[in-house]
């Protein structure tokens, strides 16, 4: 376990982003980041997204149009995780992850393996299944 991401999560309030981004995207200058890469590969993009589905409440994300042809596997994940997936170009994904609360660096070596995910509310959530 990474000792920085529970607190990093802690710290997340509503409509805060996350970017969980490839080996290869730059990292934005300002938001906390949490880097999960040890080689090619390790840590996978799935695996941290999955992680961090885990913990959070999403009520949005947004990944690169260019995941679509480039990056199917990505693409798939994406869509199964995210019905209602914003896409925008990958230059736009750049400029918009300056605005994250905290980025999460994966080993990810294939391409455009990137979403910015748009914290929601736990206890929204949590207050929802109670009124079941």
């Amino acid at each position: 376990m990474n000792r920085h991401i529970p607190g990093a999560l802690a710290e997340l309030g509503h409509g805060e982003g996350v970017l969980v981004y490839d080996a290869g995207m730059p990292i934005p200058r300002g938001p906390r980041v949490v880097d999960l890469a040890f080689r090619a590969g390790v840590s996978s993009f799935a695996e941290v997204v999955d992680g961090l589905l885990a913990e959070l409440v999403v009520e949005g994300a947004t990944a690169a149009s260019e995941v679509r042809e480039a990056n199917p596997g990505a693409s798939a994940l994406l869509d199964d995780h995210f019905p209602k997936l914003e896409l925008v170009s990958h230059e736009r994904l750049k400029e918009l992850s300056a605005g994250a609360r905290l980025v999460v660096r994966t080993g990810e070596a294939r391409p455009y393996a990137n979403v910015l995910l748009r914290c929601g509310v736990f206890f929204q959530a949590a207050f929802q299944e109670l009124c079941r």
